[in-house]
């Protein structure tokens, strides 16, 4: 009863913000324009403050300096597969392979992790998510945008407040400064101060993304493949990067961050990228599946840890 209760404690809480954004949008107590300002408001408020406080006080280490070029390699790893299981399986489609590789860690994974480990630090994920991070905003969207669009990409990554609160949580842990402000207390005010603007982060996005489930359809026919191509290269991935950290880097990695960033969805700006409406839908067909498996499998999640 004990372990009931605590898998309720962490899981309840994102189904029923789902269950809400579903709500909204049958309903229509928020409107597109509200879900859209909301999305704005999370990654480009509260999430940049979630990132600044997990990179500014995660310990870094010439050894920990691994687990981002791991993971990064491990995504390349993940679109060459993809693109070929595109073509065993005859998947059409120029953003198909796309879906084989990344993940929706800012829009996602960051909520479940504060959800599933509420008495550790996000540091622990923001170490495994910095090499998808890097990955995302260097070799995914350039190779998205082709050669003509790759000086947008940079435009948009130098304007995105994600990457630069990312870059100065960075300075702020591998230089020293955020230890060495903890002797005056500043440090614990720059604390209290991300945490009180992080801390509607979690509602607002799951809510967002329940919105986004109840405005569409999936065609679970025409999804299916894809969504079964990127399930299975995300486990062989998980199980390649897991052997890894355990006979080479003896277990640096922290386990349920890894567990959590690989049943995370593909990036969601990916259908942003599509050329024709008919791949765009199916797109977003996909990633509304792997939506919904990956909450399936956090509460599978919630019961093991």
């Amino acid at each position: 009863m004990q372990n009931l209760t605590i898998i309720l404690q962490k899981a309840l809480p994102v189904f029923l913000m789902l269950a809400l954004g579903v709500l909204c949008c049958k309903k229509q107590i928020i409107s597109r324009e509200g879900i859209s300002a909301m999305k704005t408001f999370a990654v480009s408020i509260t999430l940049p403050a979630v990132m600044f406080s997990a990179f500014a006080s995660a310990e870094y280490s010439a050894q920990s300096l691994w687990t981002p070029l791991i993971i990064f390699a491990v995504c390349v790893l993940m679109l060459l597969a993809g693109m070929a299981g595109c073509r065993m399986l005859g998947l059409h489609g120029r953003l198909s392979p796309y879906l084989a590789t990344g993940f929706e860690a800012g829009m996602l994974g960051y909520a479940l992790f504060a959800l599933l480990y509420p008495a550790e630090p996000t540091a622990s994920f923001a170490m495994v998510d910095l090499g998808q991070v890097l990955f995302v905003f260097t070799l995914y969207k350039a190779l998205l945008a082709g050669r003509s669009g790759l000086k947008g990409v940079v435009r948009e990554a130098l304007h995105a407040p994600t990457v630069w609160a990312i870059v100065i949580g960075i300075l702020f842990g591998t230089t020293g400064l955020y230890r060495a402000l903890e002797p005056s207390g500043i440090s614990s005010v720059l604390d209290a101060s991300a945490a009180f603007v992080a801390a509607p982060t979690s509602a607002v996005i799951l809510l967002t993304i329940g919105y986004d489930l109840g405005s569409g359809s999936i065609e679970w026919r025409k999804t299916f493949r894809l969504v079964l191509l990127r399930l299975i290269i995300a486990a062989i991935a998980l199980a390649v990067v897991l052997l890894v950290d355990r006979y080479l880097l003896g277990g640096l990695m922290h386990s349920g961050a890894l567990l959590l960033l690989f049943i995370l969805p593909p990036p969601y700006v990916l259908p942003v990228f599509a050329d024709v409406e008919e791949e765009r839908a199916d797109v977003s067909s996909a990633l509304s599946a792997l939506t919904l498996i990956s909450l399936v499998l956090f509460m599978i999640l919630t019961a093991l840890c």
